[in-house]
């Protein structure tokens, strides 16, 4: 799919954190933003990150890779305003969307589900837990590029989805790949106790 973007919004406070920013914490030495960002470049080589202004935290653990990033001067007004503005910058072409605080999605996930895409090009792919549990990532279809430029609040691309529920394709994951994210104190020693007990076992 020669193009396709994948998107890594990483322009949000991590408010729910409470002071720490999720998106550099290491996993296994790496920081998570770094680790999302390897996932996606080992499927596609075209990926793109949003930032906030001035972010040279994250900006850091990004160096090196071979991707593009944008500043997104409104980050504060939620997901939405990040995601009008990487369509901007892509203009055309297919977009999928990847939170950057999914660590259980691998390259192989994200690979189903651009196969999915290829397969259906008028369709959005969702990719589902094993359970049929929509998550993600999500795949658009470059016709709905300019749909992108309405979105508003932190409801991310919400109103897309509802707007064109009859062309999603459900693409199933394994286990909860495409459910868990890390966006919380608490979220993140439950998946650390859950990874430590399947390396264990």
């Amino acid at each position: 799919m020669a193009d396709l973007t994948i998107l890594i919004p990483a322009a949000g406070a991590s408010t729910r954190m409470r002071g720490t920013d999720k998106l550099l914490i290491p996993i296994d030495g790496v920081p998570l933003l770094r680790r999302t960002a390897l996932t996606a470049l080992a499927t596609h080589p075209a990926v793109l990150v949003t930032l906030r202004p001035g972010d040279a935290a994250r900006a850091a653990v990004l160096h090196g890779l071979p991707l593009a990033t944008i500043e997104i001067p409104q980050a504060h007004s939620g997901l939405s305003v990040s995601l009008r503005g990487a369509a901007a910058a892509i203009d055309r072409g297919c977009l999928m969307i990847l939170p950057a605080d999914m660590p259980d999605l691998a390259p192989d996930d994200l690979a189903r589900v651009i196969a999915a895409g290829e397969a259906a090009p008028d369709a959005i792919i969702r990719a589902t837990a094993e359970d049929g549990t929509p998550g993600h990532p999500v795949l658009f279809p470059a016709d709905l590029l300019p749909a992108f430029a309405h979105l508003t609040g932190d409801e991310g691309a919400r109103s897309i989805l509802q707007a064109h529920k009859d062309r999603i394709r459900l693409i199933p994951l394994p286990e909860a790949h495409a459910l868990t994210d890390l966006d919380t104190p608490e979220a993140w020693a439950a998946w650390r106790q859950a990874v430590s007990k399947t390396r264990t076992s």
